[in-house]
């Protein structure tokens, strides 16, 4: 297997090498695809850099970087705010074929890229980043809940029973409190042009939410809007994308954007209609286990509520993986040497 690394003159065939990789690709991540990985890559990529793994004439994986200010950033930009479309599951694309450690191999050789002092990997599975070689200088690791469905058919396809009594009660009070305004209905946005608009909605019920608690949310500047509108346009025409509404008698209850691909449901964002204070309406709750169901019934694998401790994951999961963010430096590097110094100093 030879390992090579070079700058990217041309993103837009990079996008069909990738998308021809894809394919071959086990357990493929949404973030992962050229749809989430090229997304505006023009704007978001100002020095990308490829490292590639190929053997017998064919591709085995392929690792796209940004290099910013001596550092190489696996899938971003380096910039706050082109990196805010919050990126998960963040990982070199490996085909099924390769030997084992072929992903950590690439990152292991990112190092050699001229002028890179740091390795940047946001979003990766626990083991990645240590694989890749150096020390972290920073780290940090969340909690990614999850609903396995296999073990939710297993144990007899009723979601609802595998949730706690507590959770099960306020999923029932909730689904009877909106039913008074008329029967409760999930929806999938038929296509781009009916998905874009009812992201409009959903942006607009998620700015509200979070305007009320001081904070932009996740739409909140030109870029953003532009990446995701892109996103789902793209997104939408692959079948990767379940932008769904939950109405009561035709009222909004809420809107959900969710990416899918091999199986996994991946929660992306919400779009929900507040309740008023003390009511046992419970829209958030409510919608993703409507969309757990729709899962169930079209055979999907996994709902995954990405990264995060909110309680209303935990109360829907069965189980939980991490996530983590880390920058790292060379071991005998003046960083490396200071940093673990303070992993003795603190035992």
């Amino acid at each position: 297997m030879q390992i090579t690394a070079h700058p990217v003159r041309d993103l837009a065939q990079l996008g069909e090498e990738w998308r021809a990789l894809e394919p071959g690709v086990a357990g493929l991540s949404f973030f992962g695809s050229w749809s989430w990985v090229g997304c505006l890559a023009e704007e978001r990529y100002d020095d990308p850099v490829l490292l590639r793994a190929r053997a017998g004439g064919r591709d085995l994986a392929l690792a796209l970087f940004n290099r910013r200010r001596g550092r190489l950033h696996l899938a971003e930009s380096g910039d706050e705010a082109l990196d805010a479309p919050f990126i998960e599951h963040n990982a070199p694309l490996v085909a099924a074929g390769a030997p084992e450690g072929t992903g950590a191999a690439l990152l292991a050789a990112a190092w050699r890229v001229r002028g890179v002092r740091r390795l940047v990997l946001g979003g990766t599975a626990p083991g990645l980043d240590g694989a890749a070689g150096g020390i972290a200088l920073r780290r940090h690791q969340r909690p990614a809940p999850l609903l396995d469905l296999a073990a939710v058919r297993a144990s007899g396809g009723d979601y609802l029973a595998t949730r706690s009594a507590n959770t099960r009660q306020q999923l029932r009070r909730s689904a009877r409190a909106l039913e008074k305004r008329g029967p409760l209905r999930l929806d999938r946005a038929a296509d781009a042009g009916e998905a874009l608009q009812w992201f409009e909605r959903l942006r607009a019920l998620h700015g509200e939410t979070w305007k009320a608690r001081g904070l932009p949310g996740a739409f909140a500047t030109p870029f953003l809007l532009r990446f995701h509108r892109a996103l789902i346009a793209a997104a939408a025409e692959r079948g990767e994308l379940d932008m769904l509404r939950v109405t009561a008698g035709g009222a909004e209850v809420g809107y959900l954007y969710n990416f899918r691909l091999g199986g996994r449901v991946s929660a992306y964002q919400s779009g929900l209609v507040a309740g008023e204070a003390g009511s046992p309406e419970k829209p958030g709750l409510t919608c993703h286990a409507m969309a757990v169901e729709r899962a169930l019934e079209a055979g999907d694998a996994v709902y995954d509520f990405l990264a995060g401790d909110a309680q209303y994951k935990r109360s829907l999961a069965n189980g939980a993986g991490a996530l983590v963010w880390s920058e790292r430096v060379p071991v005998l590097s003046p960083l490396g040497i200071a940093a673990r110094l303070r992993r003795v100093l603190r035992g």
